[in-house]
């Protein structure tokens, strides 16, 4: 089961791993967090044509594309409906649902969102699983993917020498699995138009960066 804080973070984190157990056998389900609507009216400070509510939308239907291609079927996406932006102020409310969850479909292992990302939805997702996991008396492997570190510049250095000494990472080997991830991207229009639009040239830049031959998460113990 992998827990999504906004549209598109299922994928650019463990895009291929998903196909990858897809491939093996496993029933694989996503669960998406929040609705997406603020990257435009926030980042761009765009309010109209997409409206937030329209946006809202068409992340939507952009996240059931991306998972089809990682064939995970339409049946298996539960959408949470936060507001994109707030979850920390929804914590409460979400770690019932997500326990709701976890109880009901028992899965053998869960990925989420890391705890030292740089967007306040993506850690308040990791502490909700985190406490959602436990509540539930889950016994399952629990794995973090990061998108975006809270400190960018030396936030990935640092978490690799920690993680020499707790070795507490995993890495998945993606490479067979590559092409169709990057398909699955890139049916992300609307966030690649921002990325593209606003810093001239860096959307391939930021395919690459998730388009390495190995996913890497950090487990949670």
């Amino acid at each position: 089961m992998v827990f999504a804080p906004h549209p598109d973070d299922e994928t650019l984190g463990c895009g291929g791993t998903i196909a990858k157990k897809i491939s093996q056998g496993f029933e694989v389900f996503i669960v998406l967090v929040t609705d997406g609507r603020h990257s435009y009216s926030k980042v761009l400070g765009i309010q109209s044509n997409p409206s937030p509510e329209e946006l809202v939308q068409i992340r939507k239907e952009e996240f059931k594309r991306a998972a089809s291609i990682l064939e995970v079927p339409e049946k298996n996406l539960l959408s949470l409906d936060f507001e994109d932006g707030t979850l920390e102020e929804h914590e409460k409310e979400a770690e019932a649902r997500i326990v709701g969850i976890l109880k009901e479909y028992s899965p053998s292992e869960v990925y989420f969102s890391f705890r030292r990302d740089c967007h306040p939805d993506h850690r308040s997702l990791s502490r909700i699983v985190v406490r959602g996991i436990r509540e539930s008396g889950l016994a399952c492997g629990s794995y973090q993917y990061s998108i975006i570190h809270k400190y960018a510049r030396f936030g990935p250095i640092m978490e690799r020498v920690v993680s020499l000494f707790k070795r507490n990472t995993v890495r998945t080997d993606i490479s067979e699995f590559l092409d169709l991830k990057e398909k699955a991207i890139k049916t992300y229009r609307s966030e690649l138009a921002i990325i593209s639009g606003k810093q001239n040239g860096a959307l391939q830049r930021n395919i690459k960066c998730f388009l390495k031959k190995e996913e890497v998460f950090y487990v949670f113990r």
